[in-house]
């Protein structure tokens, strides 16, 4: 089940058309880029439909909303529209909760949980102000040259340095339980193209010095996440610099638009995205399970 017409006493589902759905994302391309990378790779390969992770809802004819229910359920439904929600949440209950989080634009977000939380809650930690920022122009902070595309012959210094990053962020391993795929979605940004490393050499061998991805692609944004620099050497530009050379690089070959989203509290972190150029467009929200 994939799409609902609200206008029908009981609900109809058929797939959702992927260049109705790419047309639908491309009116927030910022704010949708986490659904609209993924319908665009789907229509890369020949696809024609979402298929049961993509639901739609239409409205006299019309695909007024989206979400991705995927490992991570993610909205995509106009401002105001409280019954697009409605219908999204009346699907996850339906289906019960298989994501680890509920992501996207904070006002979509927001909406889901209150309407969730009674039958999926509690959350591990409700995140409800994260400034999501964006560039369209070259930094404004000369970049790191020592900052380059990761290779697969870095994974024994990369993916230890991204596992640290992880449990700062969300607060435990993404080794847990299922080890192996992490491990594969490092080799697979490292082998995409949207890997970036500096990786010094000290007395004690190689050392991740700045890490960042480019976490979900479109043909209009690249956003970048897992931006990392360990925390003995924070403080002396790196992430600065570094942050720059992944912009350079991002819109010169990747998308118009580098985005990311950050907690609010990081206050630090945001002081150096506003250095190298990046303005808030938005606010995200995340709820982690």
């Amino acid at each position: 089940m994939a799409v609902w017409r609200t206008e029908l006493p009981t609900h109809r589902s058929v797939d959702v058309d992927l260049a109705r759905a790419a047309a639908l994302c491309a009116q927030d391309p910022v704010g949708s880029v986490l659904v609209a990378a993924r319908i665009e790779a789907a229509m890369a390969t020949g696809g024609r439909s979402g298929g049961p992770q993509l639901w739609g809802v239409e409205r006299g004819g019309e695909l007024v909303a989206l979400a991705w229910a995927g490992a991570n359920l993610v909205p995509v439904v106009r401002a105001g529209d409280e019954e697009s929600l409605d219908v999204i949440a009346d699907a996850a209950r339906l289906q019960g909760r298989r994501c680890s989080s509920i992501v996207g634009p904070a006002e979509q977000v927001m909406g889901l949980w209150a309407r969730l939380e009674h039958e999926w809650g509690p959350a591990r930690d409700v995140r409800a102000d994260q400034p999501s920022m964006a560039i369209e122009t070259a930094p404004l902070v000369a970049p790191d040259p020592l900052v380059r595309l990761g290779r697969r012959s870095d994974m024994a210094v990369l993916l230890p340095a991204c596992v640290h990053m992880f449990i700062e962020e969300v607060g435990y391993s993404p080794l847990e339980g299922s080890p192996g795929s992490y491990e594969a979605r490092v080799r697979g940004l490292v082998a995409d193209g949207r890997s970036y490393v500096r990786i010094d050499q000290t007395d004690d061998g190689p050392e991740v010095a700045f890490k960042a991805e480019l976490g979900a692609v479109s043909s209009r944004v690249a956003q970048v996440q897992g931006v990392w620099v360990p925390p003995a050497r924070r403080g002396r530009g790196l992430a600065t610099a570094g942050m720059s050379a992944v912009v350079e690089h991002a819109l010169e070959a990747v998308a118009p638009i580098v985005s990311l989203y950050v907690n609010a509290y990081n206050t630090r972190a945001i002081a150096v995205y506003e250095k190298v150029g990046f303005r808030q467009v938005g606010t995200y929200a995340t709820i982690l399970f």
